[in-house]
């Protein structure tokens, strides 16, 4: 497996700690709670190794990798009953295969337009962050 003993994904701990609590391993991939909450239920799906380009994986891992997403995706709208859901994929800088996971609330700020990445609007308490990866986790299938 590649990692990168610079990238928060590959080494979890302190560099994860800045921006996300993973939530769990899923196949190919971990599931990890967004720390900034404007958008409940936010999370990420980040690829079990670190591979910059979802064109650099085999039509297996990919498919694998979508599944993972879905996953996540029905464990999200069943835990947080969200209007939508947005899917991000970035990394210019990070370089490591990651979908963002958004719910998007009809009465929420971004309604109607693109998220923000990290709009440093709502950060949680332990025990709310634990209430909800609970939620999460009893939603995964």
């Amino acid at each position: 497996m590649a990692k990168d003993n610079n990238c928060g994904y590959c080494v979890g701990g302190e560099p994860l700690a800045k921006f996300g609590i993973k939530i769990c391993d899923l196949e190919v991939s971990q599931l990890i709670l967004f720390k900034e909450q404007s958008h409940p239920g936010r999370c990420i799906v980040a690829y079990k190794d670190h591979i910059s380009e979802i064109v650099d994986i085999s039509d297996e891992e990919r498919n694998a990798f979508f599944a993972d997403v879905n996953r996540a995706a029905k464990a999200i709208h069943r835990a947080f009953n969200p209007d939508k859901l947005n899917y991000g994929a970035y990394g210019d800088t990070g370089c490591h295969l990651h979908m963002h996971l958004v719910p998007k609330y009809k009465d929420e700020f971004e309604w109607g337009g693109t998220f923000e990445m990290n709009p440093q609007k709502k950060f949680l308490s332990d025990a709310e962050y634990e209430e909800m990866i609970g939620k999460i986790k009893a939603n995964l299938e």
